[in-house]
């Protein structure tokens, strides 16, 4: 990790902004380097996620990484691939289930900063909704299916996901085109920015 990468993970680990929101109180979860040329963008981590500081260290993080076509030890390593949530602690439950969308200020406050640092990155994977509204703006579509659906629209530098969660099933059976299409190019681009042949599942 570079030194400016370094110091500014260093004041995103310590960030408290959100703190008096936060029921289980500030855990950023991020994994950079600068010389990282694959960049995940989720949502906002999880409870296990949040015990154990592990991005991606749950069940949506096995189907993330079943769709990419790549194993944990792969997935993992850093100066390959970054990992950076739209929302960097966990927000806690909604009240009708699932969890709270990402701190509104969070992904303003740090992406700017960020971004600029990973210089290397040649494609952005943006899984969900939120991933998607923060880093499309206006060029996302009326919904996320429709986004997902134009993938091709957004290439070579962003392919957006929906977000791998076991709601994603059904939708998966609904929209064929995902896994016959999608699925092949995405673990195609992965494999060719992270040198990772054969996929190591």
């Amino acid at each position: 990790m570079s030194d400016p990468l370094a110091a500014l993970v260093a004041r995103i680990r310590a960030c408290r902004l959100c703190a008096a929101d936060l029921p289980l109180g500030p855990r950023p979860v991020l994994r950079v380097a600068a010389t990282a040329r694959l960049l995940i963008v989720g949502q906002a981590p999880g409870t296990k996620v949040h015990e154990t500081g592990i991005p991606w260290n749950d069940r949506s993080g096995d189907r993330l990484r079943d769709w990419m076509g790549i194993g944990r030890d792969a997935f993992y390593d850093e100066t390959r691939i970054a990992i950076v949530p739209t929302g960097l602690c966990y927000p806690g439950r909604a009240a009708g289930g699932g969890d709270l969308p990402p701190s509104p200020s969070c992904a303003p406050t740090w992406f700017p900063l960020l971004l600029p640092l990973l210089d290397k990155v040649e494609l952005t994977i943006l899984a969900g909704g939120y991933a998607q509204a923060y880093h499309l703006g206006a060029r996302r579509r009326a919904t996320m299916t429709e986004t997902v659906a134009a993938w091709r629209d957004y290439l070579p530098e962003i392919l957006p996901l929906p977000h791998p969660s076991w709601r994603t099933t059904g939708w998966q059976r609904r929209n064929p085109w995902f896994e016959a299409e999608l699925l092949p190019d995405l673990r195609r681009r992965v494999r060719a920015l992270t040198d990772i042949i054969p996929p190591d599942r």
